[in-house]
């Protein structure tokens, strides 16, 4: 086995981070063996890749791997999002989508959820939309009859969205009238997230919008994460998929309204 760490300079290793990193988010999970064999270096040189890309928080390591997936402790990076449960966000999009009509302003997180909807938003313009998702910018920045608000701050790869204090005194300083907001875990009572700095975003998103929509998957519950957002009550509205367990959803009806998306 040729180990091109050495060799191959900054360039190099750079390139086999990424593949190394498609390859699990594509998978879920890997072995360090099986990316030994995937990028043909030793063992030793894939565990020092990990390393760094653990330390960037694109992956996850594990006794014997690494993994994309997310954990109590840890979210998924954007890139794993946007291609997980892309059909049950994509129901729930179309559902949500009922609530926006022509002339409103509309807040969204950076979740592939509240993405899945920003596809959509051509079809109800005019519209001003304020997002600090760094993608649903990309996608809303031509689309015409949209007034796009870019809400800047720190940039996170990890989420490929802005984050920190410009972030929560740019969105404390409007006011719309329906947020759409997704998070990583909920159970019957409670939203949850991984990350404070989030829970920090997403809880001004909530206190900026006279509406509040929460978008979540089945995948997400029930689950929980180490930080409470907030709970199902602070809600006006929830829009999960038919996947979701029958006995969850009429706890969850008795605490918010919620709708079911159908794929």
């Amino acid at each position: 086995m040729n180990d091109s760490s050495g060799s191959g300079g900054a360039r190099t290793r750079t390139s086999r981070q990424q593949r190394i990193t498609d390859y699990v988010v594509n998978k879920g999970s890997a072995s360090a063996a099986e990316l030994a064999e995937l990028t043909g270096v030793s063992v030793m040189t894939v565990h020092r890749d990990l390393d760094e890309l653990a330390r960037r928080g694109l992956l996850r390591k594990f006794r014997g791997g690494v993994t994309a997936q997310p954990s109590t402790v840890f979210e998924s990076n954007s890139e794993y999002r946007l291609n997980a449960h892309v059909e049950a966000k994509a129901a729930i999009a179309r559902e949500a989508l009922r609530l926006v009509e022509p002339g409103m302003s509309i807040l969204l997180d950076d979740s592939t959820s509240a993405l899945a909807l920003a596809k959509l938003l051509h079809e109800v313009t005019p519209l001003t939309v304020a997002t600090n998702y760094l993608r649903a910018i990309e996608l809303l920045k031509d689309v015409e009859d949209i007034r796009l608000i870019c809400i800047g701050g720190d940039y996170s790869a990890t989420h490929d969205s802005f984050l920190g204090m410009p972030c929560l005194e740019a969105i404390e300083r409007i006011t719309v009238d329906t947020t759409f907001v997704s998070t990583s875990a909920m159970n019957a009572d409670m939203t949850f997230h991984q990350e404070p700095e989030i829970v920090m975003v997403k809880r001004a998103m909530l206190a900026s919008a006279q509406t509040r929509v929460l978008l979540m998957d089945s995948s997400k519950m029930p689950r929980t994460a180490l930080h409470r957002l907030a709970p199902i009550s602070d809600y006006n509205e929830l829009i999960i998929d038919s996947g979701t367990a029958k006995p969850l959803v009429e706890d969850l009806r008795s605490r918010t309204k919620v709708d079911i998306a159908w794929f």
